[in-house]
């Protein structure tokens, strides 16, 4: 962190007047200049976040120690570039344009709203938000402790994503012309299993199958799942189907768990696994979105 001059500095001050100014004054003495704040109000105490600007030759032990006189406690601090003094409104607003046209994209655009992560880092004290949506759980992560008032944000985008999901959802129901069949008069398939998959046929014909692969690495409880619908069948709750037996077949196959890997643009799978009645837990890194679903509970498969 040589040479690093801007920082994001979260700190706890006594909720009385004038606990600012004395901040601002020892700041000013030393020669560091206050960026950016947020403030976030609580009971007894004040969660301010800071972006300040420091002598080259300061670290975190300077930093820490001027916060520390100033009356500050629980400190956290992180080094910091020109992308921190965002103004936070704008920020907010540009995240909800971004689940307005992505939904997929929430897990991503929260963690990098709160400045959080979607996996909890190993070794290391950290605290935890959890937002539903609908019955799926996201999870974030990180160092500093969230406030009461990132929660109630935090909660809010989650309810702008679950009226777009329920708008999503009255949009399919209504006025919604069904794919031509390409085979068949039949809509409703037979789900055979067979091994370690679970095929959908109509006529005979696959249309769709769920396929249960080998543990997840790390963990020989989870295994990874594979579902693929025909394109001509799918939107007719077929691959709900497969997701629910093949979940079951999982569990009979020592699954605790099932994990559902695919494409971060991929609108389909939320839907699906909330359809099927379950409850999940779901992250993206990059280009992949996962979905991990417990199966423990599940009720047998009939074979």
């Amino acid at each position: 962190m040589a040479g690093t001059i801007l920082w994001r500095v979260r700190t706890t001050l006594p909720d009385r007047p004038g606990a600012l100014a004395v901040l601002a004054q020892r700041c000013g003495k030393a020669g560091v200049n206050i960026l950016g704040m947020q403030i976030f109000p609580g009971l007894a105490q004040v969660t301010d976040e800071f972006v300040l600007r420091t002598p080259k030759d300061w670290g975190e032990a300077e930093i820490c120690d001027l916060i520390a006189a100033s009356g500050g406690d629980d400190t956290v601090i992180q080094a910091a570039n020109e992308a921190a003094l965002a103004d936070q409104p704008t920020r907010y607003v540009q995240a909800c344009r971004h689940i307005l046209e992505r939904p997929m994209s929430f897990p991503d655009v929260v963690a990098h709203l709160f400045d959080a992560e979607a996996e909890a880092p190993p070794g290391v004290v950290h605290d935890t938000m959890e937002l539903r949506v609908a019955d799926v759980d996201v999870q974030l992560h990180r160092t500093a402790p969230f406030t009461a008032t990132e929660h109630a944000r935090g909660a809010a985008m989650a309810d702008l994503l679950n009226d777009v999901l329920d708008r999503s959802r009255e949009s399919a129901a209504i006025g919604t012309t069904p794919p031509v069949r390409r085979l068949g008069t039949g809509s409703t398939p037979d789900l055979v299993v067979t091994g370690e998959t679970v095929s959908a046929l109509i006529d005979g014909v696959a249309v769709g199958i769920g396929e249960v692969l080998g543990p997840t690495e790390g963990d020989e409880n989870v295994r990874e799942i594979n579902l693929r619908v025909d394109p001509a069948w799918q939107r007719r709750g077929i691959g709900t189907r497969l997701l629910v037996d093949t979940a079951k077949l999982a569990h009979m196959l020592g699954a605790d768990e099932i994990l559902v890997t695919t494409h971060s643009d991929n609108q389909a799978v939320l839907p699906m696994v909330l359809a099927a009645g379950m409850r999940g837990r779901i992250r993206m890194a990059g280009d992949l979105l996962t979905v991990k679903v417990p199966v423990r509970d599940l009720r047998p498969l009939d074979r």
